[in-house]
């Protein structure tokens, strides 16, 4: 079938099996062009099949030769029906890993049951023995509660009062004024058992438990800060009340892996435009004038450089692990570099639907969203037929 992009809000209704096999080729290129890292040869990566999971997985596996589990949650593809990229991405992850004699399974479920993380253990422990560091990258809406079996929802909302502030429909370049009303606790309560650190701990406690974390594993959690502009709606509202329970879970979960020498950490990573962040009001912009002013000194980095930077200048840098005041490692130091964010800032008063065309980057913005699908990218013929039906060999 012939692919194309189909679009309803802030998602794509397709995905391109043969684009996403070339992101995932180009991320794999880059890696191996940046040389070796002496890092973990036995990795498993929750929420692997995009963003910074993914980067992450392709950084282990293709920066140092690593065996990796992944564990997401996709759907696969039915005839006349594209699966998500996710699955393509995994799909090409895999044959690629093939290609260079590397181990490479993957698991499709709900991370957040406990089928999915003893059937992960059983992986484990069939085929490595233990794994040496855990990154954990899930980004979903909801969860499931494994214990109560309550479904919550995250809500992106501010805290306190009413928040308004420019917005941009990055599909049509509209900047408008966005209002959003403030959260009730339930909103909060939701969010933090979405996207707190209590599921990471759960992954942690199982795998110890069934001992297949080797002595000195590491685990690595991503969060994000960003500026005082997205604060009302990001770290100062229901997404920050999470992102803060995440990093302060980080101290509990080194506390508990303290007898096998074990460390967590959370990677504060910089603003990239994801299916996530599309959706939160304000950031659209706020990414456009980044990346326009990031580009022009040289200094942007989408997802597959964040993670090959955190592992080699960061994580398995020889020494010490470089840590803020607050015990985080801060991969978004370039983004939040002072002469960044104060030229963002000025762009940000002068920011219209006008001016926007000169001052942002709103075609990197929309090619970086299309990238996320599969589209977009040279060397694919988008107007050939592709096979939807592509497999995940170790789940198929």
């Amino acid at each position: 079938m012939i692919i194309e992009p189909r679009m309803r809000g802030f998602i794509c209704l397709t995905a391109h099996p043969e684009g996403c096999a070339q992101s995932v080729k180009n991320q794999i290129e880059y890696v191996k062009s940046k040389g070796k890292i002496n890092a973990p040869k036995r990795v498993l990566v929750v929420g692997a099949s995009t963003g910074f999971g993914l980067a992450s997985r392709i950084t282990a596996a293709f920066g140092n030769d690593a065996a990796t589990i992944g564990v997401f949650f996709e759907k696969e593809p039915a005839p006349g029906k594209t699966a998500t990229p996710g699955w393509y991405n995994s799909a090409a992850f895999e044959q690629e890993a093939k290609k260079a004699g590397l181990y490479a399974k993957s698991i499709n479920g709900d991370a957040f049951s406990k089928e999915v993380k003893q059937q992960t253990i059983d992986m484990i422990k069939a085929d490595l023995g233990q794994v040496d560091l855990i990154i954990y990258s899930l980004a979903s809406p909801v969860r499931m509660h494994p214990e109560t079996g309550v479904l919550h929802r995250s809500a992106l909302k501010p805290i306190g009062q009413t928040f308004t502030d420019k917005t941009v429909d990055f599909h049509t370049g509209n900047v408008t004024q966005v209002s959003i009303e403030p959260a009730v606790q339930e909103d909060i309560d939701n969010t933090v058992v979405v996207m707190g650190g209590e599921d990471w701990k759960m992954w942690t406690d199982a795998m110890k438990k069934a001992g297949v974390l080797a002595d000195g594993a590491t685990t690595v959690a991503y969060s994000y800060i960003g500026p005082e502009v997205t604060s009302a709606v990001y770290r100062k509202g229901t997404i920050g009340q999470a992102k803060n329970h995440l990093e302060a879970t980080a101290f509990e979960i080194t506390d508990s892996l303290k007898d096998i020498g074990g460390k967590a950490y959370v990677s504060v990573n910089k603003a990239l435009v994801t299916q996530a962040s599309s959706a939160i009001p304000v950031i659209p912009l706020y990414i456009s004038l980044l990346y326009k002013t990031m580009k022009a000194k040289g200094l942007h980095e989408g997802c597959i450089e964040q993670m090959q930077r955190l592992f080699a200048d960061r994580l398995y840098n020889g020494g010490e692990v470089p840590l803020d005041a607050e015990g985080r490692i801060r991969i978004d130091d370039w983004e939040m570099r002072d002469d960044i964010q104060e030229a963002v800032k000025t762009l940000w008063a002068q920011a219209d639907t006008e001016t926007l065309k000169e001052i942002g980057d709103l075609a990197g913005y929309k090619n970086d969203f299309l990238n996320l699908f599969g589209f977009g990218f040279q060397g694919v013929d988008y107007l050939a037929d592709a096979n939807e039906m592509v497999q995940i060999e170790s789940i198929s």
